[in-house]
């Protein structure tokens, strides 16, 4: 089969009432796109009757001091306490003025994916906590970023047990296929079977399963589905979420003969969703999580009128390509070809996640001799490789499965690889100093290892990093002065400290990669006013390096002082010769210019 492009919807549509029409005309022709826009009109007036009294939180976008942590409900874990209560104590008492947005993940009943198949997308996990106790987050000062997995439910939600038993209301719910369909354009995120055949009350059928035979395809073709699914994110909303991750995004719509990923129909649904929030409430921020080429990534910034945020994938794999070949050529070029997103749209920078490195996004950027370099890395780190396609035997690797300290060293934290923590830390310190917003994975804040035990047990490679912990255990390591993870939480911590308090350190204060020699990673992150910037360095090897800074590079600056603001240590400078400044191996140094 030719598998041929779909014809793209007209961009920049205006935010409004008539906007959201325009879109389901488009997606289901007039006559029941007019009817659907009636009954989602109705549906939204209701809720902001609703939901009137609900504080609005500021629009003026992002800021310097948005620091974002992700974390499973249960990632800590202390006996008679909801494990939401646990994690919430935890940021309270380490963490309060660092962070201050929590992307809980999945906290709802699931059957597989550590959240990733809702059974209920109303209730949270009773062994976790309850809306309550999410409520109380909030309460104390936290934004809460939860997940719309909008294109698949659990083979135990009761919408699907409901189509099993040939209830006519989930009649079109879920994506079936015909036996003779080719569905060999089909672009394909996991090598397990993209059709599970199960029995019905009205005989077998094929049901599409993108990720996994317990996760079902939601069918966008219904309107009912596509309205069932803005009731739930209202519902997230109207339980105080701030920002809403759209899991899974590029896949939702499905047409035979495309390649099913991101077609201009999902495009058109994402900027409905963004009509939506900002027709209800404004304040609330869309990220879409689209493990894609970057292209196609940014691609969901629309036209300003799409995701406020996307996940910039392509940084984990070529941060860790930098360090391991100790070369940040390929990372420069690629950062100087970033463009701005604009004031209300940003970049959600990280290098870890719940799930592994994902090696799409480098695809392009990474030659394949430089992709199979971050592979044997992680295989001889104890790591794995995921692979998307048919077969785990015939697929393409997809993603690392390996903690981000683990990755970047072949031996932990031994007594062989001296500079293991060093070399972590410039990695978390590249993340927080480039344009965007910073996130970071629970495990990393302390330098977690390979949880291979998880894989052994579990049979799953994403497990490796998913290990969960006993709060009393790992405030014993903190309060270790001597213990990697002491070592490891404070020093990250007084980064993001330090970066916070920065103006040039804002998502929209201007980058510049300066060229100071292949071994260092060097920015120059300018305030939006003008008035204050900060020299990033970044020693990317285990030898110390000098570095020459010409007069030019920093010709607005008006001290003869260079501030180090990690350290406080400060540095004689020449505004009319420039000067040369010292790294000792993997040092991050973050000159405050004014």
């Amino acid at each position: 089969m030719e598998c041929m492009p779909l014809d793209p919807l007209p961009g920049g549509v205006p935010l409004s009432l008539e906007s959201i029409r325009t879109i389901l005309h488009s997606l289901y022709g007039q006559s029941i796109g007019e009817e659907t826009h009636v009954r989602l009109v109705e549906k939204l007036n209701r809720f902001m009757v609703q939901s009137a009294s609900q504080d609005a939180e500021s629009q003026g976008g992002f800021s310097e001091r948005d620091v974002v942590l992700i974390a499973y409900g249960d990632h800590l874990s202390e006996p008679g306490v909801y494990p939401l209560q646990s994690l919430l104590g935890f940021l309270n008492t380490y963490l309060k003025g660092a962070i201050n947005t929590v992307h809980i993940l999945p906290f709802f009943p699931y059957s597989s994916d550590d959240g990733f198949s809702v059974i209920d997308y109303y209730q949270v996990r009773p062994e976790l906590g309850t809306w309550d106790t999410l409520s109380q987050y909030k309460a104390n000062g936290f934004k809460l970023m939860a997940d719309a997995v909008l294109n698949h439910v659990s083979s135990e939600s009761q919408w699907f047990k409901e189509f099993l038993d040939g209830d006519p209301r989930r009649a079109d719910y879920f994506k079936v296929v015909e036996p003779s369909t080719d569905l060999s354009c089909v672009v394909r995120p996991r090598s397990n079977p993209l059709v599970r055949s199960i029995e019905t009350r009205d005989g077998i059928k094929r049901i599409w399963t993108t990720f996994g035979g317990d996760q079902i395809d939601l069918d966008y073709h219904n309107p009912q589905v596509l309205l069932d699914m803005i009731d739930v994110m209202l519902h997230y909303v109207d339980r105080g979420a701030d920002i809403l991750r759209l899991d899974a995004i590029a896949y939702v719509w499905k047409e035979i003969g495309t390649p099913c990923i991101n077609l201009s129909q999902t495009h058109a649904l994402v900027k409905l969703f963004r009509a939506v929030l900002d027709t209800v409430s404004p304040w609330v921020l869309i990220i879409t999580e689209t493990n894609v080429p970057h292209e196609q990534n940014i691609s969901y910034f629309g036209e300003g009128d799409e995701a406020n945020l996307v996940y910039q994938f392509p940084l984990p794999p070529l941060v860790a390509h930098a360090l391991l070949t100790g070369s940040s050529k390929i990372l420069t070029e690629w950062v100087n070809r970033l463009t701005d997103p604009g004031r209300r749209a940003g970049f959600l920078n990280f290098t870890a996640s719940h799930d592994g490195v994902g090696l799409m996004a480098a695809k392009g950027i990474l030659s394949d001799r430089g992709i199979d370099e971050l592979i044997q890395a992680a295989r001889s780190r104890g790591g794995g490789v995921s692979t998307a396609g048919d077969t785990a035997a015939t697929g393409t690797p997809y993603e690392l499965n390996a903690t981000y300290f683990d990755l970047l060293n072949p031996g932990g934290d031994s007594p062989e690889t001296v500079h293991a923590i060093e070399k972590f830390l410039v990695s978390q310190a590249i993340m927080l100093a480039l344009a965007g917003i910073p996130a970071i994975y629970f495990p990393s804040l302390f330098g977690a290892h390979n949880y291979s035990e998880g894989v052994e047990r579990e049979g799953r490679l994403r497990a490796i990093n998913r290990e969960k912990f006993s709060l009393a255990e790992l405030r014993a390591a903190l309060e270790d002065q001597a213990s990697p993870q002491h070592q490891v939480f404070f020093r990250y911590r007084h980064m993001i400290q330090k970066r916070i308090e920065q103006r040039a350190f804002d998502p929209g204060a201007s980058q510049r990669v300066l060229q100071l020699g292949e071994q260092v990673f060097a920015l120059l992150r300018t305030a939006r006013d003008g008035d204050e910037a900060i020299l990033a360095l970044h020693n990317l090897t285990a030898e110390s390096v000098r570095v020459r800074v010409e007069p030019e590079m920093l010709a607005f600056c008006s001290e003869t002082i260079l501030v180090d603001v990690l350290s406080d240590s400060v540095l004689p400078f020449d505004r009319q010769r420039g000067g040369e400044i010292s790294l000792s191996p993997y040092q991050v140094r973050w000159f405050k210019l004014q």
